[in-house]
């Protein structure tokens, strides 16, 4: 039993983590945002509505100057006020924060928001696991070497989820008579708008695909559903 003990608190240690992180994400997400109130946007959730025949999608603005948009584990939709700023500012267009909602959408339905709170918890236990074994062999080196493993893993995973959720907003935007040209032009613009994050990391080791893989993906699916319909 002694010898499960690391491993046991690990797997604690996990748990207490999710529940703190969503916990703590909850209570950042209500005091820091506001419901969008834009008439142009709120139509077009309405159109995308429609072709997912839902009453209505809602969508609200975080107030972060971080150029993003994100889906919370309790199923609700989120755009960035940096985002929305540059909407407004003319360098980001309609249909493109569209295709931002439904790929956030994309996210909900595909299960990804609560399986990405659930992975980061197994992570974290499986990470202090790891370093306790490796540090008995290894001593300071061992907690490096699990950072560096379940970094791996993380990006992998995500990156895994970002092109199901480009799927799924491709199809949602396609059905609301919005089409992917949106979706492709963002892609497009996102490492000027959000300042070149990512500019010469490996693709293997980034949390988001590389922007020429996700067109790629994208218009891989457009000739998949063209030759299904003919």
């Amino acid at each position: 039993m002694i010898k499960f003990t690391p491993i046991l608190l690990a797997v604690i240690y996990g748990l207490a983590m999710y529940h703190f992180s969503a916990y703590r994400t909850r209570k950042e997400l209500n005091s820091q945002s506001t419901e969008l109130a834009d008439g142009t946007l709120r139509r077009m959730c309405d159109q995308m509505a429609r072709a997912l025949e839902i009453d209505r999608i809602r969508v609200h603005i975080y107030e972060v100057s971080q150029v993003n948009g994100l889906a919370a584990p309790d199923g609700r939709i989120f755009i960035t006020r940096g985002f929305y700023d540059r909407y407004r500012a003319g360098e980001v267009t309609a249909d493109e924060i569209a295709s931002v909602i439904a790929h956030e959408l994309g996210h909900v339905a595909l299960g990804h928001s609560r399986r990405r709170m659930t992975d980061f918890s197994a992570q974290n236990a499986m990470r202090t696991a790891i370093a306790m074994v490796l540090n008995r062999f290894l001593p300071g080196i061992g907690p490096l070497i699990a950072n560096a493993l379940m970094s791996l893993l993380a990006a992998r995973l995500s990156r895994a989820d970002e092109f199901e959720a480009d799927a799924y907003a491709s199809a949602l935007l396609v059905k609301a008579g919005i089409g992917t040209a949106p979706q492709k032009s963002l892609f497009t613009k996102l490492e000027a708008l959000t300042g070149g994050a990512g500019r010469g990391t490996p693709a293997w080791m980034l949390s988001h695909p590389k922007t020429p893989e996700r067109i790629a993906a994208i218009e891989r699916n457009e000739a998949k559903w063209r030759v299904e319909q003919t």
